[in-house]
């Protein structure tokens, strides 16, 4: 690897000391304030990934796979647990015994990674899985039932309400895993998870939400997050530390797999890969239409980036009916903003949420995503999606048959789209049919060819 012009050697199982002490030695990686430019335009480095031949793996691999037909083409056809390691074991046509690890960011909060993270599971439901924390409070009670593995951080102090201060510790907690046993893994990441460290020889597939948006995105973040003070003055060049890290550590990935068009460019843009593009599953209830309310939807995580603000600003406006589920530490501030037509229904059990898809007039997401899964749940209801025209939604809606964009973020603009929307006619059974080629099934057969391809290349 080049950093700053100086040829240094960072390995793919290289852990986070090894990539400081290249930091050190390469003081122009350092220079200038990285914001949505490129990586090599900002700090000068070039990263080369190694071409290593880790593919030996071992006499019982070797007789395991002579047992195998030919013919057998899913890497996923036969699992047990193996009677010398706790780790599951997947007979794979072609490779033969592999023993699976699943890997994610936190599990503290639900959204859709975790909804990802739930199918990947439904692939290996006996593997383990690898996440910095876990709050079984505010977690699906299923959850409880996986052998869920948490690092160091789980013991720190205050941990679940400030979680994020303790961002510098994620790569170390990551990187302290012990995955020797294992020789496929899997990690869902957003931030840290695809930074683990995989033996010599494992394959390592990540389905990548987005690269880190804080540190690729910086300026965005501080703003959104209203970061200000000391902290805000700080925290870019803590970040740029961050962003060596993740770029360093995208070569312990053999395969990615993005969540959108606009993830694979930003994957191609920040780390120099190729991406398979697997948008994320929807969970498709029964058809069964139900005549529309007079109310309009919105809700998920309640936090700044989601800017549920602008719905909170146009519907009050407006004084049309507005229900908002979910949750977050942004709840507070946006219940003092809202009139008296718009409610907070806080969190909801599935079957709640499904009618509320159901019965909604339509369902406004006015955030820039990097694919947004709910606008895709309200389509599965036959529901018409008011979006904001950019990111993950430029992927989902097809303006004027499963919804209506608005193209500035503000308020005024989707409270015109709102109005616009009033006149627009929706094909119930078209939208319905169009989110079904987002379904769980397909997203399980996509992972398997990809999880296949990347074991044969290995």
């Amino acid at each position: 690897m080049e950093i700053g012009g100086c040829r240094v050697g960072v390995r793919r199982d290289a852990p986070l000391r090894s990539i400081f002490i290249a930091m050190v030695y390469a003081p122009r990686a350092w220079g200038g304030y990285y914001d949505q430019g490129r990586a090599s335009q900002t700090w000068g480095w070039t990263l080369h990934q190694s071409c290593e031949d880790m593919l030996s793996y071992g006499a019982a691999v070797a007789a395991a796979k002579k047992r195998i037909p030919a013919s057998m083409r899913s890497p996923i056809e036969f699992v047990a647990q193996s009677h010398a390691c706790s780790a599951p074991v997947v007979l794979s046509p072609g490779v033969g015994v592999m023993r699976v690890a699943l890997v994610h960011d936190y599990l503290n909060q639900y959204g859709g990674a975790e909804r990802v993270l739930e199918a990947l599971h439904t692939l290996y439901p006996d593997a383990p899985i690898f996440t910095s924390i876990y709050d079984a409070d505010v977690m699906p009670d299923h959850y409880r039932e996986w052998d869920i593995r948490t690092s160091f951080m789980q013991s720190l102090p205050g941990w679940r309400k400030h979680f994020r201060r303790y961002f510098l510790l994620y790569p170390s907690a990551f990187e302290s895993f012990d995955l020797s046993d294992y020789d496929l893994i899997i990690s869902s990441s957003s931030a840290y998870a695809k930074g683990i460290i995989p033996r010599p020889g494992a394959v390592h597939v990540c389905y990548c939400h987005t690269p880190m948006r804080f540190a690729w995105r910086t300026r965005d973040y501080v703003t959104r997050e209203q970061i200000a003070g000391v902290q805000g003055a700080i925290l870019p060049f803590l970040l740029t530390y961050m962003r060596l890290w993740d770029a360093v550590t995208n070569t312990r990935v053999d395969a990615f797999v993005a969540n959108s068009r606009e993830v694979a460019g930003r994957i191609r843009r920040y780390y120099g890969r190729a991406a398979t593009v697997i948008p994320p599953p929807v969970v498709l209830p029964p058809a069964m239409p139900l005549p529309a309310g007079d109310f309009y939807l919105a809700g998920g995580r309640l936090i700044p980036y989601k800017r549920i603000e602008l719905i909170v600003e146009a519907f009050t406006h407006l004084r049309l009916p507005l229900k908002i589920f979910g949750d977050g530490r942004d709840r507070a501030r946006l219940e003092r903003m809202a009139g008296p037509n718009v409610e907070f229904l806080g969190w909801v059990d599935e079957p709640t949420r499904r009618e509320l898809f159901a019965r909604c007039r339509a369902f406004i997401f006015p955030g820039e995503e990097d694919f947004g899964i709910t606008p895709l749940e309200a389509m599965a209801a036959g529901r018409p999606v008011i979006a904001y025209g950019a990111g993950g939604a430029l992927e989902t809606v097809i303006d004027g048959v499963t919804g209506r964009f608005f193209y500035e973020p503000s308020a005024a603009a989707l409270a015109a789209a709102v109005a616009a929307a009033h006149v627009d006619v929706y094909d119930t059974v078209a939208i319905r049919q169009y989110a079904e080629g987002f379904g769980l099934d397909l997203f399980l057969a996509r992972m398997r060819d990809v999880i296949n391809a990347a074991v044969d290349t290995r």
